[in-house]
């Protein structure tokens, strides 16, 4: 058996992303509410690791603004802005309408791409049929993703990219608040794929306006 002594030591990177991760997907999930203080320590612990890779993880998060952290206090979760689900929705819905008029502009969209996007729907019915929340909200991004990425945009790809975690957590806290809009949301992933395999932008653009609406003003 290996010395554990001559084991390789984990890859700080390795660590620190793996940090980075966990106390995301903490913020995300809404497990750490939004004002709820942490600290370096409570997640080194947890994931047995030492509290430096916990640190650069704090700091990746911050610029994220994802939290906000107060010196030698730890940090907290930052909470959303006044504004932000109508900015994020704004964005959204320009670069998604924009991408899927340019996806069916020249030609039918492929059959593998509309096969690919059935799949996701059904996906998404089935986390719904199951409550699944979190699966939900992690389909319902790999669907507009996938939408998307049907235009060849690879630009308005990584500006989605950007704002995913942003609209994940808005539907997410949203969604503990009114769970039976989960149905509503996946009966329209319905109707926008019709749209879309019909090459139709303008009801396209119509439903999503719809599919959004909810997070607009709230």
């Amino acid at each position: 058996m290996q010395d554990a002594r001559l084991s390789p030591m984990p890859n700080a990177t390795a660590m620190a992303e793996r940090a980075y991760a966990h106390t995301k997907r903490l913020v995300l999930s809404g497990a750490l509410p939004p004002g709820q203080l942490i600290n370096e320590s409570a997640i080194a612990t947890e994931l047995g690791i030492s509290r430096t890779p916990v640190h650069e993880a704090f700091l990746r998060l911050e610029t994220e603004r994802l939290l906000v952290l107060y010196p030698r206090r730890g940090a907290a979760v930052q909470p959303m802005a006044p504004n932000e689900a109508r900015d994020v929705v704004e964005m959204r819905q320009a670069i998604e309408s924009a991408a899927v008029r340019r996806a069916l502009a020249d030609a039918a969209p492929p059959e593998p791409v509309l096969d690919g996007l059935r799949r996701l729907v059904a996906e998404g019915d089935a986390r719904n049929a199951a409550g699944d929340l979190e699966g939900f909200v992690e389909c319902d991004a790999d669907l507009h993703g996938a939408l998307i990425a049907a235009s060849g945009n690879a630009t308005a790809s990584h500006l989605h990219d950007l704002l995913r975690d942003r609209q994940s957590r808005l539907r997410l806290q949203l969604l503990r608040l009114l769970p039976q809009h989960m149905a509503a949301a996946a009966a329209e992933h319905h109707g926008l794929l019709d749209a879309f395999a019909a090459r139709d932008a303008d009801r396209y653009e119509e439903l999503l306006h719809r599919h959004l609406e909810f997070y607009r003003h709230s």
